[in-house]
């Protein structure tokens, strides 16, 4: 019975002391709450991928990189982790966009790209760049927040020109 004790507890000792124990806690629940701020906007735009959509994916990405990192592997073998989580976030991110038959083409871009960079900052985090993962959510929060009042009046100039020309005689 002892034997069965001691293999539990090596198989549940991934840490070698409470620091990397605190780490990988610190940096996931940063994931999860940078994530989580991305996600806000898609959720208060009422899109499918909202605030825990953004935050698994920033968690998924940070522990992707934080397990091999652990596991103490090369800089080639991470990048090829890198380039997985990659692909792989681009195959969810080519989900959400929906293609229309009408004029307006595709919807879901912001979506897709947001999931994309939440993805990136994931990356950051787990790779232990914090102040460049917070950084990049800061400048993303101003372009997904900011910006569309900015763009709004630019829109609706285009609208009524588009409307304008629609009622307008061929010639």
């Amino acid at each position: 019975m002892e034997a069965v004790g001691n293999i539990i507890v090596s198989e549940f000792s991934d840490f070698n002391d409470l620091s990397e124990f605190v780490i990988v806690v610190v940096r996931l629940l940063l994931a999860a709450f940078l994530g989580g701020l991305l996600g806000l906007e898609r959720e208060q735009s009422g899109k499918a991928a909202g605030i825990r959509t953004h935050m698994l994916v920033c968690m998924g990405a940070a522990l992707f990189v934080l397990i091999p990192q652990q596991a103490g592997i090369s800089d080639s073998e991470m990048s090829r982790v890198i380039q997985g989580v990659i692909a792989g976030i681009g195959f969810l991110c080519a989900g959400t966009i929906i293609t229309r038959k009408d004029e307006r083409g595709a919807s879901g871009l912001t979506t897709a790209a947001g999931v994309w960079l939440t993805a990136a900052i994931g990356i950051a985090v787990g790779l232990g760049r914090e102040q460049t993962a917070v950084l990049c959510t800061v400048l993303a929060w101003i372009v997904l927040y900011v910006v569309p009042f900015f763009s709004r009046p630019i829109n609706k100039k285009k609208s009524a020109r588009s409307e304008a020309n629609d009622d307008s005689p061929d010639t």
